[in-house]
């Protein structure tokens, strides 16, 4: 067997103690409201908008659905959007469900979002918006994307799955752009087993966000858009306001994490690590190294099998990109001469295990299996 019983994993999901929860169910159980913005819906969006520090907040059963909702709030559809290949494939899908086609740009090597330099010479007539991602919860280059949209007059919806509690100058990125999507899956820093939300500026918009997801009723008689179901249940509303109380001490033992690695694996030839950007409040929600084959001991996929056999769970987090997936391989801007930092970013990457459980012995024993060839030995 290729896995230990009991393998370090990339990652793992933050539960909330199960004997706090239980009387939370008592409760749901008592009120008979089981979804349909019930009472525990309604706290966990206020607890989240104090939390985060925005304005307006609808959640959702999942983070794929605000993504669609996203383009349908903003009215895109039957267009383009520019956007980027190195991100989980729910990005573009969400696109293409719109009827709007992806048009892929380069990354920025140092961050691993959407490089605003590319971002122009990609707009055609068709173009409606800009879909950046805050990639591992690296903030984008908001000012100047959101320069470019005012410019030619587009649309910007972030994608923020990994950017949960992520701020700049002591500021949310989240009310960047027009629309902002959050990702709540169990593997997220902060989970609601699965869920999502969409971040807006008005409560007008989220009026109409709180219709959509919820087929497009806008009162017990009246439906007045083609909507969807999208919405998020008490349980797991509930489950949410008590992992909302132990999220600050997780994020805190995820940078524990971050450090530990920082420090083992800085001087380190044919590694690359991002550099942490002293204004940004991270959530550390990834820990991502990028291995150069020609200078490392071993190859990128050779050491994530190499820890795979001893019970190390690391993930190759993107790859492959999006771009090279079949559904998208037809698109011209798809190809890897239009996106050379992306395809080496993707053939290089390597996201090692970070966690609120990880302890220093099994950090040691993640750093010594990276570090040498002999076995994993100090």
């Amino acid at each position: 067997m290729d896995i230990q019983e009991n393998p370090i994993t990339v990652t793992s999901p933050l539960l909330p103690p199960l004997k706090d929860f239980i009387p939370y169910l008592e409760d749901i159980w008592q009120r008979k409201w089981i979804t349909n913005n019930g009472h525990y819906h309604q706290l966990l969006e206020k607890a989240l908008s104090e939390y985060l520090g925005v304005p307006y907040i609808s959640l959702f059963t999942n983070g794929t659905i605000p993504l669609l909702t996203a383009f349908q709030t903003l009215g895109i559809k039957d267009c383009e959007v520019i956007t980027t290949p190195y991100s989980f494939v729910a990005t573009s899908n969400a696109a293409i469900w719109n009827d709007v086609k992806p048009i892929f740009v380069d990354i920025d090597e140092k961050t691993g979002n959407l490089d605003p330099n590319k971002i122009e010479e990609a707009i055609t007539p068709r173009t409606k918006a800009i879909l950046p991602v805050h990639v591992y919860g690296n903030p984008c280059d908001t000012k100047a994307i959101q320069e470019i949209a005012d410019k030619h007059g587009l649309k910007v919806i972030y994608d923020a799955a990994h950017a949960f509690g992520v701020k700049k100058d002591g500021k949310t990125i989240l009310t960047d752009g027009d629309i902002s999507t959050l990702s709540f899956h169990a593997t997220k820093t902060y989970n609601t087993v699965e869920g999502g939300a969409l971040i807006c500026k008005d409560e007008k918009t989220k009026a109409y966000i709180d219709s959509l997801k919820n087929f497009g009723y806008t009162s017990e008689i009246y439906i007045t858009e083609t909507g969807i179901n999208g919405k998020m249940d008490e349980i797991r509303s509930a489950y949410g306001l008590l992992n909302l109380q132990n999220i600050d001490d997780a994020i805190a033992k995820r940078k524990h994490v971050a450090e530990v690695y920082r420090k083992a694996l800085k001087n380190i030839d044919g590694i690359t690590m991002f550099e942490e950007n002293s204004s940004v409040t991270y959530n550390y929600s990834y820990f991502p190294i990028f291995i150069d084959n020609k200078k490392f001991w071993t190859t990128r996929d050779d050491l994530f099998i190499n820890l795979r056999a001893n019970g190390i769970l690391s993930r190759r987090y993107f790859y492959p990109l999006i771009s090279n997936f079949k559904p998208y391989q037809h698109i011209p801007s798809a190809s890897r001469e239009n996106l050379p930092v992306a395809n080496k970013m993707a053939d290089s990457v390597l996201c090692l295990p970070i966690h609120h459980l990880l302890n220093d012995e099994q950090l040691k024993r993640i750093v010594s299996f990276v570090m040498n060839p002999n076995g994993g030995g100090t």
